[in-house]
């Protein structure tokens, strides 16, 4: 029964390791040159559980999963200095033949 519920746990966790699509003029480029789909994600994920969500969550089969941490920027607000999270980006190259179309909403 503890398998059962490590497994439900497991997936639960993949399930808050995407946080959202990064669809910007840059990761459209890349989309279109090399099949791979740019993610922003949990600054704690890994590799596997990148490959795992993505593979759960839209049914497609990925080829690897590359990741960069992105520094916050420092940001004025008049005299007060803040700063942005920092926070990490994940490019998922998909098998030929997969697809994962945003606009359509699949």
């Amino acid at each position: 029964m503890s398998a059962n519920l490590n497994q439900i746990a497991t997936q639960d966790r993949l399930l808050q390791v995407i946080l959202a699509p990064q669809i910007t003029e840059k990761a459209t480029y890349v989309a279109d040159k090399n099949q791979q789909i740019a993610f922003k994600v949990r600054t704690d994920a890994t590799k596997p559980e990148i490959k795992a969500a993505v593979e759960l969550v839209f049914k497609v089969e990925v080829a690897a999963v590359t990741v960069a941490n992105v520094k916050g920027k420092v940001k004025r607000a008049g005299r007060v200095l803040g700063r942005r999270k920092d926070w990490k980006k994940a490019y998922v190259s998909l098998k030929p033949g997969q697809e994962i179309n945003f606009a359509a909403g699949e």
